[in-house]
């Protein structure tokens, strides 16, 4: 959508502010024309709106028919397009574009941390990437030095400060890839999952496809010291027919109704029940398509245990908790299924929901079993020191 097929029809952001009767609305390489209703200003209203972290992809001289523009003085114009964005963004209302945003109708800055140059610029056949990132990094950095720069893809004429990595695959092979990060060179870039989801079950994703996300979940949290932000995609689909674009994405909805998917829950557990801290943690078990992570939020003195069981059949596990003393009782967040088929649906959009229930009698060990296919969240507070 940013790149467009062609330079003529990628996002010109310039083009989609202002009243919307004057927007001039251009194709979208997905086979339907866009109207700009959703421009630049309601873009960030919108993150505004949901107290979303805004990540600002720009236009970087690539379009999806193999069109690029070689580094140098030919790609100045939209390195300047794209300086003149962000001055929209995050500029006071007395400078050139923040006028513009204020006239608008949002008179007080957004903030703004995380630009990204591009989207998928490995599709370039050309290599060009490596230059053009270049260019826009240090005009960017000239200006905006607090702001942090995402590569679409490794480059290696600069060092990026954060790359975007994208994943599309099937529950196995998330499940074969959880340490992934576990090896990442901790002095490089950051890492941010722009992109990623398990693609199994249409027009949305079913409990197999849940049990994919989570463990690869669980894998982004143990090292969420090097992997600071992840983004699921798609995120809506039409269910009539013929307005399907992308199998498996996480909401459905028609004219009147909408749902969430089972990935859409266990997307709704990691997120509203996420520490600050990493805790450190091992599993000792010869259980296969078992997968866990450990975080707590210091503030509340809370432990969260999120562990995927991914088999169909119970899995006993034994915890031994080390460090400050337990509260004797705790949550437990179950999402699960009899089937890895099983799934929501625009009739049924409720299916399979989270299941809340207390725990007792926790001390210092715990046994404990996994019920067969279930994505679930212990949470545990630390006792009060008296």
């Amino acid at each position: 959508y940013l790149e467009g097929n062609h330079i003529s029809e990628r996002y010109d952001w310039k083009k989609t502010v202002g009243p919307l009767v004057d927007r001039a609305t251009h194709p979208s390489p997905w086979r339907y024309w866009s109207s700009d209703g959703l421009g630049l200003l309601e873009f960030l209203e919108w993150c505004e709106d949901l107290d979303m972290q805004r990540v600002l992809a720009v236009y970087a001289g690539y379009s999806m028919a193999q069109e690029y523009v070689n580094p140098g003085p030919d790609l100045d114009p939209y390195v300047q397009d794209a300086i003149d964005e962000i001055e929209y963004a995050r500029g006071e209302a007395e400078t050139k574009w923040g006028a513009v945003r204020s006239k608008n109708g949002h008179p007080q800055p957004f903030k703004l941390t995380y630009v990204e140059v591009g989207n998928e610029d490995f599709f370039d056949h050309s290599g060009s990437y490596d230059g053009r990132y270049a260019q826009f990094y240090k005009a960017i950095k000239d200006k905006y030095p607090d702001l942090e720069i995402i590569a679409s893809m490794p480059v290696k004429s600069i060092r990026a400060d954060i790359i975007d990595d994208h994943y599309y695959r099937r529950a196995t092979e998330f499940f074969q890839d959880t340490t992934h990060y576990d090896k990442t060179d901790r002095s490089g870039p950051k890492i941010f999952v722009g992109e990623w989801a398990t693609r199994e079950g249409s027009p949305t994703p079913n409990f197999g496809a849940a049990l994919g996300d989570s463990a690869w979940m669980t894998g982004l949290e143990r090292n969420s010291d090097i992997v600071i932000m992840a983004s699921y995609a798609p995120l809506f689909v039409n269910v009539d027919p013929g307005g399907m674009q992308w199998e498996s994405d996480l909401i459905g909805y028609d004219a009147m109704r909408s749902y969430g998917s089972p990935s859409y829950y266990a997307q709704a557990m990691f997120s509203t029940h996420l520490g600050d801290e990493i805790l450190d943690s091992k599993l000792e078990s010869d259980g296969p398509k078992l997968f866990y992570s450990v975080t707590e939020d210091t503030k509340k003195s809370r432990i969260y245990v999120k562990l995927v069981n991914a088999k169909s059949k119970a899995q006993s596990i034994h915890f031994k908790f080390e460090g400050p003393a337990l509260a004797n009782t705790g949550r437990l967040i179950t999402l699960r299924a009899n089937s890895t088929q099983a799934t929501n649906t625009i009739d049924e959009p409720r299916r399979i929901v989270p299941i809340e229930s207390n725990l007792t009698n926790i001390g210092s060990e715990l046994d404990y079993t996994l019920p067969p296919y279930s994505i679930q969240v212990i949470q545990l507070d630390k006792r009060a020191a008296r």
